[in-house]
């Protein structure tokens, strides 16, 4: 498995890990970690949790605690509740599962509850540190966001980053350092408005940008190309024209596979005529993927990368007749010999779907929170734990910047 080569890692600077807290021997500590995890839904069946791959990454954290005589309490949000208690997101089928993972550890019920959380109200704050004695953060997939659990415990308790946490501080903080060129990042998804600054940031950075997506198409009419019914922000054609002059290597679609107006696309449609087409899209048509000659010209780049980004999936790859562009993505992602690391989300689970995670060095747990790293260098979480009492001091965390065990 490859590792960054990076020996300054900014983000680990002043970040307390969990040695750096006090002695834990009997000790109450809050856990902030990421338990948003599919449910299975269906009537007359008690909710259950489908996938647990976030549940049991927090494992080592709360042994860690847990056998050094800690007692440990999670906290965590679920789904999209709006301020207020909903039985549809209630913690019940997360807490069976935990229990069965780590019998000693308490779960609260779901923090989006109260609407002291997204608010980041003091008083709920107050709330959730009132009797623990220090607090771990073990989210890195909502240190993007400035809520209490994230932001407020580390003013008030001794507080670290979790082991899952300082994986992901490790690894793509090592992108923000000094990366093995050359260093190619690999962008799609379908909002180019969601991305323009994340993309004006890698462009400081990498050596390469290789676009797809439904984005790809706001830059290929910035450039002059007939995208036909294509996806476009006509308010973001002059910022993608922008991005286009700064002279840096940004690669677009040399083919497309579109769709014929008015057809349904998406999970099982089968209806409508699909038609290979070059750069320019014809009227009425929609562009749903990459095609094979850009999969070629993308995959070379990548297989002579030394470092490789790779966030956001090429089409529409939930249908099968536009899943093509993704799936050559992730082999060329998951057969380069650099360092690759996959930004989570759609990305993560492509390359879960097809078998390929293994092969990649690291894949995050936070979409969105990795691609605000990529773009300010820094998270609202992490800095919160940095002001921390307990936080290494200036000349202090200079050890923390050593490469990734």
């Amino acid at each position: 498995m490859t590792t960054p080569t990076s020996t300054y890692n900014p983000l680990l600077r002043g970040l307390p890990l969990l040695d750096d807290l006090p002695s834990l021997d009997g000790a109450s500590v809050l856990v902030r970690v990421d338990f948003n995890v599919p449910l299975r839904i269906e009537d007359g069946v008690p909710p259950a949790v489908t996938d647990d791959f976030r549940i049991r990454s927090a494992i080592p954290t709360f042994d860690y605690l847990l056998g050094h005589g800690a007692r440990v309490t999670a906290c965590t949000h679920l789904g999209r509740p709006d301020g207020a208690p909903d039985p549809r997101w209630e913690m019940a089928p997360v807490r069976d599962r935990l229990a069965e993972l780590a019998p000693r550890v308490e779960l609260l019920e779901n923090l989006r509850f109260d609407p002291g959380e997204v608010a980041n109200d003091p008083a709920f704050v107050a709330k959730l540190v009132n009797g623990h004695d220090a607090y771990v953060n073990d989210a890195f997939g909502v240190c993007h966001r400035s809520h209490a659990s994230v932001v407020g415990p580390p003013l008030q308790l001794p507080s670290a980053a979790g082991f899952l946490l300082q994986r992901e501080v490790e690894m793509l903080g090592g992108l923000l350092g000094t990366p093995r060129r050359p260093f190619v990042a690999v962008v799609g998804g379908a909002k180019v408005a969601d991305k323009l600054g994340v993309l004006g940031a890698l462009l400081e950075r990498v050596d390469v940008l290789l676009v797809g997506g439904g984005m790809a198409y706001t830059f290929l009419a910035a450039a002059g190309h007939d995208v036909g019914g294509s996806m476009v922000d006509h308010d973001r054609i002059d910022d993608c024209a922008a991005l286009l002059a700064t002279g840096k290597t940004i690669l677009l679609p040399l083919d497309t596979v579109t769709l014929e107006a008015g057809a349904p696309f998406g999970c099982g449609c089968r209806e409508g005529r699909v038609l290979l087409v070059g750069e320019e899209v014809p009227d009425g048509w929609t562009g749903l993927d990459i095609g094979p000659l850009t999969v070629e010209r993308y995959a070379q780049e990548i297989a002579s990368a030394g470092t490789v980004l790779w966030n956001g999936p090429m089409g529409v790859f939930e249908d099968s007749r536009f899943a093509a562009g993704t799936r050559g993505i992730a082999q060329a992602v998951a057969a380069c010999d650099g360092f690759t690391v996959v930004g989570g989300g759609d990305s993560a689970a492509a390359v879960d779907a097809l078998g390929l995670a293994q092969r990649v060095d690291f894949i995050s747990t936070g979409g969105g929170a990795s691609l605000e790293l990529i773009e300010h260098g820094d998270l609202p979480g992490l800095a919160a734990l940095r002001r921390a009492a307990n936080a290494p001091r200036p000349g202090e965390g200079a050890a923390r910047s050593r490469q990734s065990r």
